[in-house]
């Protein structure tokens, strides 16, 4: 095992938070801001690169080149049990959705998910970017595009929005989705963005130009609420934002609706 072996309790409902026990000298690092609380007698300190335990100057710069590619900042921060006994520390979910955990040692050590979704880990799992092999998903993959690779056969934990549902996809079976609704999914799964067939979908449907496809055989994990889309309503409803205005996420002619509307 090259990854610390933790143990975990996810408490809450729509806003949860998931705890994690440390032994002497165990580790989890974790993204910036979710942080929640932590027993006496944990270090923390922030580390340069991918959370893994690449050893040298340039190996953590990779790591950390990988990180700056998707978006996350060159840094994580891992929290230590430098106690006698066992201690904890608690990582909150950013809005409201599911804590998802991850066993990587039961998924060949490996999942791609979306670059946002990573929460924390068992100190050893690698973070860093899942390059597509396609050139038309890097130009035209939206939230879908840049996702992160998690390498590791330690725990990994992620956030995802609204309801959850995991899929298994058999060989050669097919799944068509919104790119943002995509958490993560197995190694295994052959992952590409084709365009929505017909003019009036693709301008007036509300759904944007693209979406994801995915081919089996492998695990598929699904979100009902992605942040953008939350973001989005939550705009639409601030002060200033001109009343029954349509925040069309993803729609070519969203602005057409407003001419329509008569404004």
């Amino acid at each position: 095992m090259n990854n610390h072996d933790i143990d975990y309790k996810i408490e809450g409902q729509e806003m949860q938070f998931v705890e994690i026990e440390l032994d002497p000298g165990e580790t989890v690092v974790a993204e910036a801001g979710s942080f929640m609380m932590m027993d006496d007698g944990i270090r923390m300190e922030t580390i340069f690169g991918d959370g893994s335990d690449k050893r040298g100057l340039m190996g953590k710069l990779f790591g950390a080149g990988k990180r700056l590619l998707t978006g996350e900042s060159l840094f994580m921060t891992a929290f230590t049990n430098e106690g006698a006994g066992k201690k904890h520390v608690s990582f909150a979910s950013p809005y409201p959705g599911r804590i998802i955990p991850l066993d990587l040692s039961l998924l060949d050590g490996e999942m791609i998910c979306q670059k946002d979704a990573f929460l924390c880990a068992a100190k050893g799992v690698s973070v860093g970017i899942a390059f597509q092999k396609r050139l038309g998903t890097g130009f035209f993959g939206g939230e879908g595009f840049i996702m992160q690779r998690l390498e590791g056969d330690g725990l990994a934990f992620v956030h995802a929005g609204g309801m959850i549902k995991e899929m298994t996809l058999e060989s050669g079976e097919t799944l068509k989705i919104d790119t943002g609704c995509l958490v993560a999914m197995t190694s295994r799964i052959d992952y590409d963005i084709e365009f929505v067939k017909g003019v009036k979908t693709a301008l007036f449907g509300g759904e944007g130009l693209f979406f994801a496809t995915l081919r089996g055989p492998g695990k598929v994990i699904v979100q009902s609420l992605p942040f953008s889309r939350l973001a989005s309503r939550v705009f639409s409803a601030m002060p200033g934002n001109p009343a029954g205005r349509r925040q069309d996420e993803g729609s070519a002619a969203g602005g057409l609706f407003d001419l329509f509307d008569g404004r």
